[in-house]
């Protein structure tokens, strides 16, 4: 084919061929922009806590996925974000156990480093998507001390747990009562039972004069369920235990169980306690920057939630080492009220079914309900007498108090 450059000067098509250069070096440098913002990249590295325990936030402009490739033993941690790109990398330094931190690229992820000031293990790490006022994703790593420094981990002597400067302080929440009788055996009501045992292991613990014992009813008087949560923080309680006794449709059923609160409950705790203005003078936080405050209230209820199930889990033994029959699910949990405290341990035990006779008879008795208060209390003990027993967060409030 023979072109007919009649109609086209050389400055045109020299015009034309420099245009169409530009023209493709945009649409280059356009899709390797597109490719760079498909990844996304980490957006900033938040801390909070202390050297017990501490919280890391990745605030991330797109979802990710998390992979622990090391695990603190020697001292590090580390771990891959895939689907976030780390930029230029970021680094910088860390608080609590993080010594310093820096995030690098490591192919099409991320590469997260966090030096520790002590050995540490991961205790929970997951992915928030947008949400509550926050409009980026973020990947959190909650960690925790084993030990001492990362370097002297072997060799540091073990330390005698630290005592408190006073007793532990145990409520006893007797369940019902007043105009609220609970559930309804064939001679009695629970409100009668619950206060009968609430008398007994109160008992029991100022026998061994080791405790402090608060009840939040010691007559037949109707007590708020709030009011009983307000009665455990506002006394600065280390133990909050709630006794019940159980109604069922089968007679037949029988045997005791321990709740703790669940998942949807810590929910609404956290609801509750931030819908006043007040909420961190009254869980004694900071109060500089509400995203920490947000984190340490997390913080402080996780720990919360994870001795009141250490708690939930000594209790069932000594219960069970008394011969006192247990449902075959023993531990279970929901969001009762009186377990919503985000800052004091707490359990509500059903002590047995009030519709089962033999149930009905072994609370009504007072050598048996004696014998299973002993139990209780003997729990008790046990738990004080373990490392994290009665203890939370250092550097955070026991409770409200």
């Amino acid at each position: 084919m023979r072109f007919n450059l009649s109609a086209w000067s050389l400055r045109e098509w020299a015009m034309t061929l420099l245009a169409l250069g530009i023209l493709a070096a945009v649409l280059a440098v356009a899709g390797q922009g597109m490719a760079s913002g498909a990844t996304g990249d980490v957006r900033s590295v938040r801390f909070g806590g202390d050297m017990s325990r501490t919280r890391v936030v990745i605030d991330l402009d797109r979802s990710a996925r998390g992979e622990v490739i090391e695990a603190g033993d020697d001292g590090r941690l580390v771990l891959t974000l895939a689907g976030v790109g780390a930029g230029r990398g970021v680094d910088g330094t860390g608080t609590g156990l993080v010594r310093d931190w820096r995030v690098s690229s490591s192919g099409s992820a991320s590469r997260v480093q966090l030096g520790l000031a002590r050995t540490a293990r991961i205790e929970r790490r997951f992915l928030l998507p947008p949400g509550d006022g926050v409009a980026h994703y973020r990947y959190v790593i909650d960690i925790a001390s084993t030990g001492g420094s990362p370097a002297a981990a072997m060799r540091e002597p073990r330390r005698a747990p630290v005592r408190r400067a006073e007793r532990p302080l145990i409520v006893i929440d007797a369940g019902h009562g007043g105009h609220d009788p609970g559930a309804r055996g064939a001679d009695r009501n629970e409100s009668e039972v619950t206060l009968a045992a609430a008398l007994a292991l109160r008992d029991e613990l100022n026998r061994t004069g080791r405790y402090r014992v608060l009840l939040t009813r010691e007559t037949d008087a109707y007590v708020a369920l709030n009011r009983r949560v307000r009665i455990a923080r506002q006394a600065d309680a280390d133990l909050f235990i709630s006794l019940h006794a159980d109604a069922g449709a089968d007679p037949a059923t029988r045997g005791a169980s321990v709740y703790t609160l669940s998942e949807q409950g810590a929910s609404r705790a956290v609801r509750e306690v931030t819908r006043s203005e007040d909420w961190h003078r009254d869980l004694h936080l900071p109060g500089r920057d509400p995203s920490v405050d947000r984190i340490l209230l997390d913080m402080t209820q996780r720990a919360t939630q994870n001795r009141s199930a250490q708690f939930a889990r000594v209790l069932l033994t000594h219960i069970e080492a008394a011969d006192h029959p247990l449902l075959r699910r023993s531990h279970r949990d929901a969001g009762f009220a009186v377990l919503l405290a985000p800052d004091v341990p707490a359990v509500l035990l059903e002590m047995g079914f009030m519709t089962n006779p033999d149930d009905e008879r072994a609370l009504a008795d007072n050598r048996r309900r004696q014998r299973l208060m002993r139990a209780v209390a003997e729990g008790i003990d046990r738990y004080f007498s373990q490392p994290a027993g009665g203890t939370m967060i250092a550097g955070l409030p026991a409770n409200g108090g």
